[in-house]
C-alpha cells in the first residue's frame, strides 16, 4: 500500500502547498506595505544630536559612533532587566533588617539608661567620697596647728597640710610641713629626728581627734627624744588621757615613765625553760614632790 503511487492525492497536496505559498506571500506583501506606509511617515529629528555628530562625513565615524551608541543601548537595556526583574525575597529581608534594628535600638535604649545611672552614681558616691575626706582634712588640718603648738609649747610653732590635688584631694598626696620653735622653715626631710617625731606626733592626735578611740597603744615613741621634749609630750598625753582615751606606752626612759598611772613591768624567769613573768605597780598613790617608802605589798606580781 505504501508503494501505490496515487497522482490525484499528489497533485491535490501541490495545489494546497502552492495556495498556502500564494496566501503567505500575499499576507507578507500587505504587512510589508504597512511597515513601509508607517515608516514613511516618520520624521527624524536631528536637533537634538551634539553638533560634532552632525559634521560626521566620514563613514567610519559614523559607524564607530554607531556602534558606541549601540553599547550603550546594550547597557541600558542590561540595566532595566535587572531592574525589571525584582528580588521576590526583598520585602522578607528588609523585615528581618527592620526587626534587628527595632531589637538593636531597643538595647542601645536600655545600655544608655545604664549608662546614664550608673554615671549617676559615680558622681553621687564621688561627691560622697569627696564630702567625707574634705570634713575629716579640714577638721585635721585646723587641728594639727593646735596640738603642734602644744607638743612644741611654743605659740610660735606651725604645722599645715595642703593637698597635692585640690579638685580630687584622695586620688593624690597630702602636703605636710612644721616650722620648728625659733627656726625657718624648712622641708619635713630637713627636720631632725625629734623634731620629725614630734611633727609625726601632732598628726597623729589630729587624726584621732577627728574620730578618736578609747584606747592607744604607743611604742617607744620617745626614742628620738630629748628629756625637753619628752616631758612636753608626756604632759600633752597625761593631760589627754584624763579626758578622751586611755593609753598604754612602751618607753624605756624615766622620764616617761615616771608620768605614767601605772607601771607593768615585764621581766624573765628561769625554770624548765624561761618564761616571761609581770609586775604591776600603781603611781597614782604617790603625789609629785612625796616620798613614800616602798614595802612589798605594792607590789602585784
Amino acid at each position: 500500500m505504501e508503494d501505490i503511487h496515487n497522482p490525484v492525492g499528489t497533485q491535490a497536496s501541490e495545489m494546497d502547498t502552492e495556495s498556502a505559498t500564494t496566501d503567505y506571500e500575499s499576507m507578507s506583501s500587505q504587512g510589508a506595505a504597512k511597515m513601509f506606509e508607517r515608516e514613511s511617515r516618520i520624521v527624524l529629528d536631528y536637533s537634538a544630536l551634539p553638533r560634532n555628530l552632525k559634521e560626521y562625513v566620514d563613514l567610519k565615524d559614523i559607524e564607530h559612533q554607531h556602534e558606541v551608541y549601540e553599547k550603550k543601548i546594550e547597557n541600558m537595556q542590561n540595566t532595566l532587566q535587572r531592574i525589571i526583574a525584582p528580588n521576590m525575597k526583598a520585602v522578607e529581608k528588609l523585615d528581618s533588617v527592620k526587626e534587628k534594628l527595632q531589637e538593636t535600638t531597643n538595647e542601645f535604649e536600655t545600655a544608655r539608661k545604664k549608662a546614664k545611672k550608673a554615671k549617676n552614681d559615680f558622681e553621687m558616691i564621688q561627691k560622697k567620697r569627696f564630702d567625707k575626706f574634705m570634713n575629716a582634712f579640714e577638721h585635721v588640718s585646723a587641728k594639727i596647728d593646735e596640738i603642734y603648738k602644744h607638743l612644741a609649747n611654743s605659740p610660735s610653732a606651725q604645722a599645715f597640710l595642703g593637698p597635692e590635688n585640690p579638685e580630687e584631694p584622695y586620688l593624690d598626696g597630702i602636703s605636710y610641713n612644721c616650722v620648728a620653735p625659733g627656726k625657718r622653715f624648712r622641708p619635713m626631710d630637713n627636720l631632725s629626728g625629734g623634731e620629725k617625731t614630734v611633727a609625726a606626733l601632732a598628726l597623729l592626735f589630729a587624726i584621732h581627734s577627728y574620730q578618736p578611740s578609747p584606747f592607744f597603744v604607743l611604742d617607744e615613741i620617745d626614742a628620738a627624744l630629748d628629756n625637753t621634749n619628752i616631758n612636753r609630750v608626756a604632759r600633752y598625753i597625761r593631760k589627754q588621757t584624763d579626758d578622751d582615751f586611755q593609753c598604754i606606752i612602751i618607753s624605756l626612759k624615766e622620764e616617761f615613765y615616771t608620768k605614767a598611772d601605772c607601771l607593768i613591768g615585764i621581766y624573765p624567769e628561769e625554770d624548765h625553760c624561761i618564761v616571761s613573768k609581770t609586775l604591776s605597780l600603781d603611781l597614782t598613790k604617790y603625789q609629785p614632790g612625796q616620798v613614800v617608802e616602798e614595802d612589798e605589798d605594792e607590789l602585784a606580781v
